[in-house]
């Protein structure tokens, strides 16, 4: 469960700084966009997972090591997984032929959302009480929106 939540969240903020970067260029592509979004969410999963394996190598058999390779990168499927509510929104946008400001608004604020679940369900998970599960639901929202602009600024 903590490696789905840790990609889920990882994910998410990615996603979300890529919109946001993708849009402070002034050119607008949406379904090139939708594209980069997942092909940097799978290579951002492949990097983690391998850097993951490198630093968890155990004893054992040539083949044992690409088994566990091959585990350790399927693992990181809830990185890729979370880009796709992201990708679909510039799909979309692109169909309906939305302007860049309202999908990048729509985008982030959908993964604010995102985010406010996943911290809330966190905090609920390890028993914290509703109220405060919501406060700290809103307190994760808010960071990873952050770091998105954070990252979306050095781009």
């Amino acid at each position: 469960m903590r490696n789905w939540m840790f990609g889920g969240v990882y994910g998410t903020v990615l996603a979300s700084a890529l919109l946001a970067a993708l849009q402070a260029d002034g050119s607008f592509t949406p379904y090139y966009d939708a594209a980069w979004v997942m092909v940097t969410a799978g290579t951002a999963a492949l990097a983690h997972g391998y850097a993951h394996h490198m630093a968890t190598h155990e004893p054992g058999s040539g083949s044992h090591r690409w088994r566990q390779l091959g585990r350790t990168l399927a693992d990181e499927w809830p990185v890729v997984v979370a880009g796709l509510p992201t990708a679909l929104l510039l799909v979309a946008a692109g169909a309906a032929d939305w302007p860049a400001e309202d999908v990048t608004t729509a985008g982030l604020a959908l993964n604010a959302a995102l985010l406010f679940g996943w911290g809330t369900f966190a905090a609920l998970r390890v028993g914290y009480r509703r109220r405060s599960a919501v406060a700290i639901g809103g307190a994760d929202a808010m960071i990873g929106l952050l770091i998105a602009g954070a990252n979306a600024l050095i781009k």
